[in-house]
């Protein structure tokens, strides 16, 4: 799928009939940019076919003419395996809230506004967006799902990108009327990665394998892949509540207590047949009558009083509600072999703790089909669009014969398809890189932000040196809290900024908006006591976005603000380029320890090393007293610093007894360079 060049010349031809009234942040505005501007106060107004087509061509003209950029970036380097990722600067957007803007210059955020602009987010403005990712040093995008969501059971103003409608469709609502009807979702995203290509940058996406919309289009054909429940018992459906039993993962030594408590009996009676076992005759005639209808799960409540049962966590007790927007996928015919002496053989499908952790408690009969389908879906978008690597939502939950099929198929097609296992647990990074992952999602989103109890040191001294595999390096992640509003605010961002880039072991992440200190959470998913409570504490109440989550929300970033560390990334950006073979190499890595409030990052190659000194103190200044020569051998060095107060360093000077003494500001990561 070649489009870009095609999307080049449609903005082109509308240049004429566009007028300067699209406003954008300063932000998007590239270095050298040829069009024209106006500008009104601290908003940049242009002619938007103008504005995109000249960002589309000065991208075009780093196209190499033999290369097709519509296929993996590894088919154009010659990469062989997904070693990349241990170097990679990764931006983690949603396109929907990222590229985001009131292009009307009106107060109110619209989806399309009065002008006929779309303000929320689309493939068309991400492409736009590429030159000021690259100013960080990204070469890979990572894009929350962007395959065709649904609109039912929705937990806010639209529907959540983890709720899939279709596989093998992508999201209508990211498309730009800019672009008319002249190209497809699928078509625009195609684009999107051309162009990202030209620019060195791949793309990663995001892929849930074991969950679906409710009314996801695989039930016409297949509605026994699909767990289902009396319609009479939906609005009151929850996880039963286990008093014997405490917070805790289901296993062989408590199975039989699950099934014998009397609220696992109400559960159980509340599933039924699907509507195709039901009756086959009536159903072959609901399928011909509703092919093409939208609500055809509303007509299925309707007619055979049964719907698709809302999803929940696969821990016995937990506080979360039901998942109302998602579904999960019939991964087995049978029930769990362990839990098949305790229903009755009339049972009908159904959900419990142990089912979901099919990883652990498999049926005696897969579901074949179903799993070539789930299979297919990442070498889909390989195929059509040349995606260079996926994380896989909730993997370690699979079977594990289908996790390795998702995995093997899609390193059949690109060997140097990176994929990044959903493992929260650090001492699982064995278990990931047996199974054919390529790094882990981590936690140091939680244990960076925990200062004061110790575990950000311990994070960076004990934990990720030993690992096996690498995981994300950031301090928030689409589900956490945001950086800025933990303990120490911005200062904490920019130490966690500084640290992130250095970290061993660490695949440098940085989530949309956290270089503009945007406080608002994406979702409340991870490290929040009430989530309800939470989403609601960010922002001022005056605020158009106060209370909504960019998952389940219209969202726009707050780009227009003059407090961010846009310059310190791209100083931190430019760094990592220039030694990342260095700080990705852990035979360089020295850790040293100064105590409870500090320690310093070295690498170090025999000739040049970088050196990372850290603060944690929010009080007092630490003076460091650093012995070089005992980890270099050498007594004279040239020390350069790069980073001091976080900002670009000036000084230069050098040293004789191979001791470096430096006094290191409250809370501070500086980096020096040792040559």
């Amino acid at each position: 799928m070649k489009v870009l060049n095609k999307v080049l010349e449609h903005l082109k031809e509308k240049v004429d009939q566009g007028n300067y009234d699209y406003a954008i942040p300063k932000r998007w505005m590239p270095e050298g940019y040829e069009g024209q501007v106006k500008l009104k106060g601290r908003k940049f107004f242009v002619n938007p076919y103008e504005f995109h087509s000249k960002i589309i061509e000065e991208i075009i003209k780093n196209r190499e003419s033999t290369n097709d950029y519509s296929k993996p970036l590894s088919f154009v380097t010659g990469e062989k395996s997904a070693d990349w990722i241990k170097k990679s600067v990764i931006y983690g957007a949603h396109v929907r809230a990222t590229a985001a803007y009131t292009h009307d210059n009106s107060s109110i955020f619209m989806p399309v506004d009065k002008k006929g602009y779309t303000e929320s987010g689309t493939f068309l403005k991400m492409i736009s967006l590429l030159p000021y990712l690259k100013q960080y040093n990204v070469n890979c995008i990572y894009l929350l799902p962007i395959s065709q969501s649904s609109n039912k059971f929705k937990k806010g103003e639209v529907g959540s990108p983890y709720s899939v409608k279709d596989f093998f469709s992508v999201e209508q609502d990211y498309k730009d009327t800019l672009l008319g009807n002249e190209f497809t979702p699928n078509e625009q995203f195609g684009a999107f990665v051309e162009a990202a290509h030209i620019m060195g940058i791949k793309v990663m996406l995001d892929f849930v394998p074991r969950t679906s919309a409710r009314d996801n289009r695989l039930i016409l054909e297949h509605p026994d892949w699909f767990y289902w429940i009396d319609v009479k018992e939906l609005n009151s459906f929850k996880p039963p509540k286990i008093k014997s039993l405490k917070f805790e993962l289901p296993s062989e030594d408590n199975l039989e207590t699950l099934y014998n408590d009397p609220e696992v009996i109400k559960h159980l009676k509340k599933f039924r047949w699907d509507p195709k076992t039901q009756n086959p005759k009536k159903w072959g005639k609901f399928v011909k009558n509703n092919k093409d209808n939208p609500d055809f799960l509303d007509e299925i409540a309707k007619e055979f009083k049964v719907i698709t049962v809302p999803g929940f966590s696969d821990w016995i007790n937990d506080p979360q509600p039901p998942w109302d927007d998602v579904t999960f996928l019939r991964l087995f015919k049978t029930h769990p072999s362990a839990a098949q002496k305790f229903v009755s053989d009339d049972q009908p499908p159904y959900v419990l703790f142990d089912v979901i952790k099919s990883s652990n408690f498999p049926g005696t009969e897969k579901n074949e089909e179903l799993w070539k389908i789930i299979a297919d879906i990442m070498p889909f978008y390989q195929r059509n669009f040349g995606i260079d690597g996926a994380r896989l939502d909730m993997g370690h939950a699979l079977p594990d014969e289908l996790e390795g099929m998702i995995i093997k198929k899609a390193k059949e097609y690109d060997p140097a398809f990176a994929i990044i296992a959903e493992e929260l647990n650090m001492d699982n990074d064995k278990r990931a890189k047996n199974n054919g992952y390529d790094g882990i999602l981590g936690n140091s989103w939680w244990s960076e932000p925990r200062v004061d109890e110790g575990w950000l040191k311990k994070f960076s001294q004990k934990i990720m040196p030993e690992l096996v595999t690498p995981a994300f390096a950031t301090a928030e992640t689409p589900d956490s809290p945001r950086a800025v509003t933990r303990v120490y605010g911005e200062k904490f961002s920019k130490l966690s900024a500084v640290l992130n880039t250095f970290m061993p072991n660490g695949i440098t992440f940085i989530n949309s908006g956290y270089e503009i200190f945007e406080p608002q959470p994406m979702n409340t998913g991870l490290d929040f006591e009430d989530p309800v409570e939470e989403k609601f504490k960010q922002l001022p109440p005056n605020d158009q976005f106060y209370g909504k989550l960019a998952f389940f929300d219209w969202y726009a970033l707050h780009w227009d603000t003059d407090h961010h560390m846009v310059k310190l990334l791209k100083l931190l950006g430019t760094i990592k380029e220039k030694y990342v073979d260095l700080t990705s190499d852990m035979n360089s890595f020295r850790f040293i320890d100064f105590g409870e409030k500090a320690f310093v990052f070295f690498y170090w190659n025999g000739q040049k090393g970088i050196l990372i000194p850290v603060n944690l103190s929010d009080e007092f200044p630490f003076f460091f007293d650093i012995d070089l020569g005992f980890h270099t051998w050498k007594g004279y060095h040239k020390i350069t610093t790069l980073v001091e107060n976080y900002r670009r360093g000036e000084s230069n000077w050098e040293i004789q007894d191979g001791r470096l003494k430096i006094t290191i500001n409250p809370f501070e990561a500086r980096v020096f360079e040792i040559k």
